[in-house]
């Protein structure tokens, strides 16, 4: 596709290991996060916000590890506008070759009153403050008036062009409630850059939220309209709430109506569905088919007037390729025959990194023992197997063995065993269906008072020897988690799942706070 020679840079920053993470029940493991980081950076997002690491000791050690591995992308922090926050940060982002901090505090009339309890003129010096002291740890400062779109203009004016002055060099708009329409915008940007006198010393930023399915079209707009040049975004809109403006959609506007933007991006686009995947995967939030890019019907044409015009010219249905976004990498690549190198290469091939010989051997095993009972092994299957095998390292719970039984006019029985404390426990139990007869065993003995209040089940690949992944999410005295578990059992992968979420309610150190975030 050509692209104009005088197209501008547009910067995509990815925001799903932070504010995707807090779609309730999303939060992830460090070594998940790390994963994910990586795929990111085979993506060439230019900027990875990594966590929040004044939140919790998790999304610490989570930053800083991510800001180890990460080599070419800018591994980003956010804070909170007070000099606590904004040294977690940096102590965070130390091992970075190149670190950003982010800091926001809120300008809207509502905020302030009602969260901040502060008045405008106390966010004001607070904000120059909180810049002043995150620019003696990096010249790489973003700031980000929280609830901007509701925020009076003449203040909004004042504080940016402050924060400027101070050295922030990056000035992000969000919509954090996704008030926002497009037209107004886009005009909202474009007034304060005209308004505020060093507009141009920063490079404009947007962060839109999808409470009325505009998040895509307000940050196009915020571009095209505001003349932003950065656009915060996360792998399948992930979000709390109704989500984030979509990368992979974003992206796919921008190569496609190349001519009318006039933008160009660094993202490798064949690595979108592969990143989609791993995402959905880990935090066990399936891709509705009919999601534009990344779903599975996005290329799948059931018309008969379709199907003929596809087959005489694909352009006459189809406005991208499917190999341009990375379909055609989902091929088979391993088999019951394959040897351990060729497992361990294709390991590496999809960016997971295991730290010994010892769980590469115990992952080849799970592999090998996968191949028997699944004759064709897709990147997928691979995946999760490796994202099972990491969650449960050290589980306070895990399945042993299950036996099930359904018959027509009998109530559905169910014998599980499984560790918890390190002994073995062996329970039963019926219910209105297999997976309902599952769960009562396992809480017969558990006895946690956790409410079910998501079940669903998503095959991991195509045929009917698929696996099963399984997502259970599950709620616990205010805190919400998804159990995910696979297997080409639905069964069994329904027990996994059950325990996996049982072992995140179990663990402290995975609690995601849900502070106030820009």
């Amino acid at each position: 596709m050509d692209i104009p020679r005088a197209s501008e840079r547009l910067i995509i920053f990815d925001t799903t290991l932070r504010d995707g993470e807090q779609s309730p029940g999303a939060s992830m493991t460090k070594e998940e996060k790390i994963r994910i980081a990586r795929q990111l950076e085979r993506l060439r997002v230019d900027v990875i916000e990594a966590g929040f690491a004044a939140a919790s000791p998790g999304d610490f050690e989570a930053i800083r590890a991510i800001a180890a591995a990460v080599r070419e992308s800018t591994v980003c922090s956010l804070s909170r506008a007070n000099d606590r926050d904004i040294a977690r940060a940096a102590e965070a982002l130390a091992p970075a070759e190149r670190k950003r901090i982010h800091t926001f505090i809120a300008t809207s009339p509502l905020h302030m009153q009602m969260k901040l309890r502060m008045a405008p003129e106390q966010v004001l010096e607070q904000a120059r403050l909180a810049v002043r002291f995150a620019r003696q740890h990096t010249d790489d400062i973003e700031f980000s008036p929280e609830d901007g779109s509701r925020s009076e203009e003449d203040f909004l004016c004042r504080v940016l062009e402050t924060v400027i002055a101070e050295g922030a060099n990056t000035i992000n708009f969000p919509d954090t409630v996704g008030y926002a329409v497009p037209e107004l915008f886009g005009e909202t940007i474009r007034r304060l850059r005209e308004r505020i006198p060093n507009s141009d010393k920063a490079i404009w930023s947007v962060h839109c939220h999808n409470d009325l399915g505009l998040a895509v079209a307000n940050s196009l707009a915020g571009v095209t309209i505001g003349g932003a040049r950065q656009i915060e975004c996360t792998i399948n809109g992930l979000g709390e709430r109704a989500g984030n403006t979509a990368l992979e959609e974003v992206v796919m506007a921008l190569r496609t109506r190349a001519a009318y933007f006039n933008l160009t991006c660094g993202i490798d686009t064949t690595q979108i569905v592969p990143a989609s995947k791993m995402v959905s995967q880990i935090t066990g939030f399936p891709v509705q088919p009919n999601k534009a890019v990344v779903g599975a019907n996005a290329f799948a044409h059931a018309s008969g007037i379709h199907q003929d015009g596809i087959l005489k010219a694909r352009e006459t249905y189809e406005i991208m390729r499917a190999e341009d976004v990375g379909w055609t990498a989902n091929k088979i690549v391993l088999g019951k025959l394959s040897g351990r190198n060729a497992f361990k290469a294709r390991l590496q091939e999809l960016g997971i990194e295991l730290e010994s010989e010892g769980e590469v051997n115990t992952a080849f095993a799970r592999f090998k023992e996968l191949a028997d009972r699944k004759a064709e092994i897709f990147d997928e299957d691979i995946m999760a197997l490796v994202s099972g095998e990491e969650r449960e390292e050290g589980e306070h719970y895990r399945l042993v063995s299950l036996a099930q039984r359904s018959e027509t006019g009998e109530p559905p029985h169910a014998r599980v065993v499984f560790t918890m404390e390190g002994r073995e426990v062996a329970c039963e139990g019926t219910g209105d269906g297999p997976v309902d007869a599952i769960v009562n065993a396992i809480e017969s003995q558990a006895n946690s008072g956790a409410e079910l209040v998501l079940f669903s089940i998503n095959a991991i690949s195509t045929g009917t020897q698929s696996q099963g992944e399984v997502t259970m999410r599950l709620s616990q005295a205010g805190r919400i988690v998804n159990g995910v578990g696979a297997d080409p059992d639905i069964v069994v992968a329904s027990a996994k799942a059950y325990l996996a979420g049982l072992n995140k309610l179990h663990s402290k150190e995975r609690v995601n706070p849900q502070t106030e975030r820009a």
